[in-house]
């Protein structure tokens, strides 16, 4: 049976007053959107989002998904003023506080330390109230962990706080524990409980991504030989998950921002890129941008242009690919 167009459009329109942040935008051009996002269509995905938000200006989905898209382009205070109506619209999505709390945190971090302060204050609540909404999502747990470790006191952090938060993702997320429990040991000097910790993640090679945060760990004791094999080994790891991709990013930055091995830190990221599985974490753009600078630095000029020019493709507003000289 048709159902008469302007009924199912009043239909609609009582539904969008009724259910405040349902909106009118439509799922499949949001779904559409994400995929962009995902795959670092940054241009593409905010030209969607852009329709989606002439029709409904207070979708919630549309507003979280512009806030991320403004992350990956560091436009950070952008991104919070969207993130900031997607709470708004919806406030019981747990996951719209978490990036409200990780675009305060951005905002906060290149701030002047009176508005920092303020921030900071911000980003937390944000990050409280999302794991006060799902107890259980790893990554909301391991954002406020993470903040506890690294905030004073005065804006809500302590190392005791975050201990109590790696005893919630014992039950959620082992790996992520044992990474918080060494993040904080790192904190506190215990060198030798932080590697253990960071070692104990990466049992049973089920997280590549634990893999590179024990390089990262190595990367800043300076212990050069043991970063170049946890990185080795994530990256093999990586080829083992489905959802590993990510980790090949991380493991070439960190080879990158130490200088060494950059001939694998080159195909760590032309990995990475030839992946089905890239995400908002590591965008392509970003990616390209980085493995453009390699390249020159590494004489390979002609593939250095090649490679920001398929960056400023993707996201044309993006700063550093604008910036690069080659």
């Amino acid at each position: 049976m048709q159902i008469r167009t302007d009924f199912a459009l009043k239909t609609l329109l009582g539904l969008a007053v009724a259910l405040p942040g349902l909106g009118l935008a439509q799922p499949g051009s949001l779904a559409s959107a994400n995929a962009d996002l995902q795959a670092g269509r940054a241009d593409a995905a905010i030209s969607k989002l852009a329709d989606a938000l002439k029709a409904d200006p207070r979708s919630a989905e549309a507003n979280n998904l512009l806030c991320r898209v403004e992350m990956t382009l560091q436009q950070f205070d952008q991104a919070a003023s969207n993130c900031e109506k997607a709470v708004s619209a919806n406030p019981q999505n747990a996951r719209y506080h978490l990036w409200l709390g990780r675009a305060l945190g951005e905002r906060a971090s290149k701030a002047s330390a009176f508005s920092a302060f303020s921030l900071a204050k911000k980003s937390r609540s944000e990050f409280e109230e999302a794991v006060k909404l799902d107890p259980k999502d790893g990554e909301a747990l391991s954002d406020l962990g993470e903040f506890y470790k690294e905030a004073p006191g005065v804006v809500g952090g302590g190392t005791d706080k975050a201990e109590e938060i790696a005893r919630k993702l014992d039950g959620v997320s082992p790996a992520r524990a044992h990474v918080l429990r060494g993040l904080i040991a790192e904190k506190q000097k215990d060198l030798s409980a932080a590697e253990k910790e960071f070692k104990a993640a990466t049992t049973g090679d089920k997280d590549a991504q634990a893999w590179m945060e024990l390089a990262s760990f190595y990367r800043r004791q300076s212990r050069w030989a043991d970063m170049e094999s946890a990185v080795t080994s994530g990256a093999a790891a990586a080829s083992r998950s489905k959802h590993g991709a990510v980790a090949l990013f991380n493991g070439a930055s960190t080879l990158a921002r130490t200088n060494r091995q950059l001939p694998q830190a080159i195909k760590l990221y032309e990995s990475y890129l030839a992946s089905p599985d890239k995400t908002e974490e590591a965008p392509a753009f970003d990616a390209l941008t980085r493995l453009a600078k390699l390249r020159n630095q590494t004489g390979d000029s002609a593939g250095a242009k090649r490679d920001r020019d398929a960056a400023l493709a993707l996201a044309h507003e993006y700063k550093p690919a604008i910036e690069a000289k080659f």
